[in-house]
């Protein structure tokens, strides 16, 4: 049943990334790499195709059509979360994919260094929104309820991450938060890393 689905996905991503041009994904890649080039810093980050693949190909789709160039970790929550994807350098909200499945259910724990994918109150309404857990954060994983699914984590840049986790914030009345950041942090561009 799993390769199944596996390569459903897989074939659905081969879909999209038609669409991209000089870009090719191997299906055979698992553990795709991605690049983070943020005003900070640069993160890689594996995702993990095995146990999260409808959540890896639909970020994955988001990075291809290059969605999240430009977007802006528009919530940062010092000892919690760095949150981004979803708003540009003015804080318009960006155009939306459809939601798709909760896979918090994978094994896939909401620890430091992992990427995750945000939700609002409904267990299926994420689609381009992520962030990053600064710390072991428990309490975001599937106990009774639906959690929020991981689907990668941090292999090299984790002392970018720790520092934008300090950016001074202070309350928007726009978007009605108390956590967002004072001089903005942009993600320039996440790029696709070529396999060996």
């Amino acid at each position: 049943m799993l390769k199944i689905f596996l390569l459903f996905n897989f074939c659905f991503l081969s879909v999209f990334t038609s669409q991209a041009k000089s870009l090719t994904i191997d299906p055979d890649n698992l553990y795709p790499k991605v690049k983070f080039e943020t005003s900070m810093g640069n993160i890689i980050v594996e995702l993990d195709r095995v146990k999260a693949p409808t959540t890896v190909n639909n970020f994955l789709n988001y990075v291809i059509n290059r969605e999240y160039d430009g977007t802006i970790f528009h919530r940062v929550i010092k000892d919690f979360i760095v949150q981004g994807g979803g708003y540009d350098k003015d804080l318009n909200i960006k155009k939306i994919n459809q939601d798709i499945i909760n896979e918090s259910g994978n094994g896939l724990k909401n620890e430091i260094g992992s990427i995750a994918m945000a939700k609002s109150s409904k267990p299926h309404s994420a689609n381009r929104q992520f962030f990053f857990n600064v710390v072991d954060n428990k309490n975001l994983d599937p106990c009774r309820n639906w959690g929020y699914a991981v689907f990668g984590h941090i292999i090299q840049g984790q002392d970018v991450l720790n520092n934008i986790a300090k950016a001074k914030t202070d309350y928007h009345d726009g978007l009605g938060w108390s956590d967002v950041p004072v001089e903005t942090i942009t993600i320039n561009k996440i790029t696709l890393l070529p396999t060996k």
